[in-house]
């Protein structure tokens, strides 16, 4: 039978979760420590507890040697010459064992053997604790709140106490002291004080294991959770996938009404759940993991990165982003893929940047303009511009910087270059093309443009009349053909060096003091020249006179 010594260790086994000889080992190195400390020696001492009779003995071992040569500490070594002479049957590599009273021992060495089996009983707890949970991380545990600290709440978990640190906690949660929760336990910490088993009410496992137990399907294994992305406390994204294909795995875990999950939401505090079902095609299962926004395509960018780039409608950008980008942040999280997100205006700017970088951009001659006049060309040339395209970048602050270029003619650039694109306001006449003429010689042109805008055409008898033959026919309204007889060949050739004189001079002068003449002032010049000419046939009809 048992001492009542041991049993009591029995039951202290029991209530710690450890074994007795663990606790029967704490007592006989106490007992030995206290002994060794009562005699004062270095001698190797062990204790020794009788299981039946509950008597605690301590003594000191000795090895034994083969020859003197070959002790080297005395006070735990002796030959094998000595060793026989108290034991005859020993043999090299016995001990001999030579016990110590420890009736001596008083109130200190009691003192000192009690805490000796307190630290060695803790340190077994310990180990039993750490054995215990250390395999058990991702398991969820029924806990019972303990205690709440300002930061941490400690649970108890019957044989330990965990704690949740604050990252593991829902801002929506709020628990009180004795109120039974399910945690998902994260790990086992060794430190000083003993294990620290770490749980966890934000950990996706927790969200697994409620659907779970709500949704049969997915007990049973008909329906699978494949992936899930969560923020504790703000949402949650579940991407299920059914092995029966006449079983819906979103409908199934919906449930009717959404029963089912208006159960797990309920468990987790008002936490929103989007449950989407899974794809194996990794485009398709990115434009199902960013709803409830809708996506325009998906295309892979690097396979080996795994980046997928997103388009999506310029009104569906906020709601794919997500607050805060909260849903194309868990939509990563689920595929388990970087997710470029743009709008179709972005992705156009993109892809016309790249264009232009791939061909240099296009580079049409600013001769092609026809409308801006050679002036303006030297201009614009000499400043820099030589496209089409950089001519039309530029505003209207950078073209007036040029020198020569004023408002007026800045606003003529501007129609230009915009007729040039085939671009017209409300109102303005798109050019008619004509049939081509052959070409007139010098002389005739100002002939056929003077019939043309002149409306009494019948005065122009022939495109190939010669100046005299117009000046004559001019005459003849004011006089006859006798009295224009009088001009010879000298004065109209006079007449029409000073007409040229009086544009040149009027051209340079312009020039001269910076102002642009476009086709308004040289019309104006040309007209100032025919009133000149008039005049001289005027004063010699009245010199005729």
């Amino acid at each position: 039978m048992a001492s009542a010594l041991y049993q009591s260790i029995e039951i202290l086994g029991r209530e710690k979760g450890i074994d007795p000889e663990i606790v029967v080992n704490a007592v006989e190195d106490a007992i030995a420590l206290a002994t060794r400390k009562y005699y004062k020696t270095v001698e190797n001492m062990r204790g020794e507890m009788d299981r039946e009779t509950g008597e605690i003995r301590a003594y000191v071992y000795k090895t034994v040697v083969e020859t003197p040569e070959l002790v080297e500490d005395p006070d735990n070594q002796l030959t094998l010459e000595q060793a026989r002479e108290l034991a005859p049957e020993v043999e090299v590599g016995g001990e001999l064992r030579f016990y110590k009273d420890t009736t001596p021992l008083g109130r200190i060495a009691a003192q000192m053997a009690k805490q000796v089996i307190f630290q060695k009983v803790r340190e077994a707890e310990r180990d039993t604790v750490f054995n215990e949970y250390a395999h058990r991380a991702g398991e969820i545990l029924t806990a019972t709140v303990k205690r709440l600290e300002p930061m941490d709440v400690i649970f108890d978990l019957g044989k330990t106490e965990a704690r949740m640190p604050k990252r593991e906690q829902s801002r929506l949660e709020q628990f009180a002291v004795g109120e039974r929760v399910r945690v998902v336990l994260l790990r086992v910490d060794r430190a000083a004080k003993g294990p620290q088993v770490i749980v966890s009410r934000a950990a996706p496992a927790l969200v697994q294991s409620l659907f779970q137990s709500e949704v049969p399907e997915i007990y049973d294994g008909t329906v699978t959770i494949r992936a899930i992305a969560r923020e504790a406390g703000e949402r949650s994204k579940i991407a299920v996938m059914s092995r029966d294909k006449d079983v819906d795995p979103v409908g199934a875990c919906v449930g009717m009404k959404g029963m089912r999950v208006q159960s797990i939401i309920r468990e987790l505090r008002g936490e929103k759940i989007d449950i989407i079902e899974y794809s194996d095609e990794i485009t398709t299962f990115a434009e199902k993991a960013l709803q409830p926004a809708k996506v325009s395509r998906v295309s892979i960018t690097d396979l080996a990165e795994k980046q997928l780039e997103v388009i999506v409608d310029d009104t569906q950008l906020s709601l794919a982003i997500g607050k805060k980008g909260q849903n194309v942040r868990l939509a990563a999280k689920l595929l388990q893929w970087k997710i470029d997100i743009k709008s179709e205006e972005e992705k156009r700017q993109e892809v016309e940047q790249q264009m232009q970088a791939m061909g240099g951009g296009p580079s049409t001659p600013i001769e092609q303009v026809v409308e801006l006049g050679d002036s303006v060309m030297e201009k614009l040339i000499a400043a820099g511009i030589t496209t089409v395209e950089a001519l039309a970048d530029m505003t209207a602050e950078e073209l007036s910087e040029i020198p020569g270029i004023g408002e007026k003619t800045v606003e003529k650039i501007a129609v230009a270059v915009r007729h040039y694109f085939g671009q017209y306001e409300e109102g303005e006449e798109r050019p008619v093309p004509v049939p081509s003429e052959p070409a007139l010689v010098e002389g005739e042109e100002a002939i056929a443009a003077a019939a043309a805008s002149d409306e009494a055409g019948d005065e122009v008898h022939s495109m190939t009349n010669t100046p005299e033959e117009i000046l004559a026919g001019q005459a003849a309204d004011v006089g006859s053909a006798e009295e224009v007889s009088e001009f010879s060949a000298e004065d109209i050739a006079e007449a029409e060096d000073e007409s040229s004189d009086i544009d040149a001079n009027d051209d340079n002068d312009a020039r001269e003091a910076g102002i642009e003449l476009d086709n308004d002032t040289v019309d104006e010049l040309v007209d100032q020249a025919q009133e000149v000419s008039d005049e001289g046939i005027d004063d010699g009809e009245r010199d005729r006179d």
